[in-house]
């Protein structure tokens, strides 16, 4: 069936707005929100935006809902079937004052009503919606798909997904070799940082010459060591590795990339989890590093995070966090927020750390319904599995 109008209860969630749309391709969109003018045209351009992006052109209206005003909110409903007869009512979305409205309504003019079960990933028919009932969603989301109908942007971060294919071959021996070195991983890092800096414009040389032994942080000392550059030098992350015990030590990087990821302490875990989302052949988009950026609005302000691994299954959209230390609330508060604002209640979200994980994490994640995975899990090369198991 054409749906030539297709009503819209406005929610906060994203792809409760966008997935009607998507599914069934009306010729235009009446949105019911609860929000000020102010607040309806930012939403209006957003989603304008989005639909555009997905090659979709949609005619996009945004009526205002007074939701402390029942009587108001049935009027506008029937002030919308007048104006738009013949029009689907999708009640997937939007508060409980519009929709308790929106059925009156619906019910008293016998209007075709329809919604979208999450756990079912179908939509089905709440009346005279015969076309929908028990029809399969098919959709699939990249993960820019996921930032744009969130009224987001991503941009690059630390590394340019395009030319990750070029490095598979470094990524498991790479963090093998973290796993040896784990528990001086970070003066590792700060060593390599010390005797790499860039100049005063920023340039930065891949042929590095430096002291056998170096200045820390507060007055600390850092030895090369020896055993990791000797096994970077086996996986072909650096070469020409020459060392002079107590006096010097000077070696090539492979290249700028390597470079970059032997600087960041948390790059190989990084690494290590955006490959095996890519090996379980789970998901439909895979990325790391990817910097999201949203306009200012009313409720969020302007805000931007650096998102470490995220990935989308069908409409499902994945958010991983990756620690090389201890999981702490912060950062698991900081993902249940990223995950809802861009996801709602269908995404889902994992925390890899390559620490034990103690029983005060695991209690808060379980809160916020957030998958732990730990050093155990990583070192019983167990991540696939678990990877599987947050999405069933």
């Amino acid at each position: 069936m054409e749906i030539q109008t297709l009503v819209e209860l406005y929610d906060e969630r994203p792809l409760e707005n966008v997935l009607g749309v998507e599914v069934f391709h009306p010729n235009s969109v009446v949105y019911v929100c609860a929000e000020g003018d102010s607040a309806r045209k930012a939403n209006q351009k957003k989603l304008q935006d989005y639909f555009a992006h997905r090659d979709l052109h949609p005619e996009l209206t945004m009526v205002h809902a007074n939701i402390y005003d029942t009587a108001a909110i049935v009027q506008l409903f029937q002030d919308i079937l007048n104006r738009y007869p013949g029009c689907v009512m999708d009640i997937t979305g939007g508060t409980d004052a519009v929709l308790f409205a929106a059925g009156l309504v619906c019910a008293e003019h016998q209007v075709p009503v329809m919604t979208y079960s999450r756990t079912m990933n179908r939509y089905y028919s709440i009346q005279n919606a015969s076309f929908a009932h028990n029809l399969p969603c098919g959709i699939k989301f990249s993960v820019e798909d996921c930032f744009l109908m969130a009224g987001g942007t991503m941009r690059k971060g630390r590394v340019d997904n395009a030319i990750l294919g070029q490095y598979m071959d470094y990524i498991d021996p790479f963090f093998a070799l973290f796993l040896r070195h784990r528990n001086r991983w970070d003066k590792i890092v700060s060593y390599l940082q010390r005797i790499s800096p860039a100049d005063e414009d920023g340039n930065f040389s891949l042929e590095i010459t430096g002291n056998y032994s170096v200045k820390g942080e507060r007055g600390s000392l850092l030895t090369a060591p020896e055993k990791a550059l000797q096994e970077l030098e086996e996986i072909r992350m650096i070469n020409e590795l020459n060392i002079t015990p107590g006096e010097s030590v000077s070696f090539r990087f492979t290249d700028a990339q390597i470079r970059a990821w032997l600087r960041d302490v948390g790059s190989v875990l990084e690494l290590y989890v955006y490959k095996a989302c890519l090996d379980t052949g789970l998901f439909d988009d895979v990325r790391t590093s990817a910097i999201v950026d949203w306009d200012s609005d009313e409720k969020f302000g302007v805000v931007s995070n650096e998102l470490d691994v995220m990935c989308t299954r069908g409409i499902t959209p994945v958010f991983i966090s990756c620690k090389t230390c201890m999981v702490k609330t912060e950062a698991l508060n900081e993902l249940s927020v990223l995950r809802d604002r861009f996801g709602g209640k269908i995404a889902r979200a994992a925390i890899v750390t390559a620490e034990p994980a103690g029983a005060a994490s695991r209690n808060r994640a379980a809160d916020l319904n957030i998958r732990v995975i730990d050093l155990n899990d990583l070192n019983r090369s167990a991540l696939h599995q678990r990877l599987h198991n947050l999405m069933h």
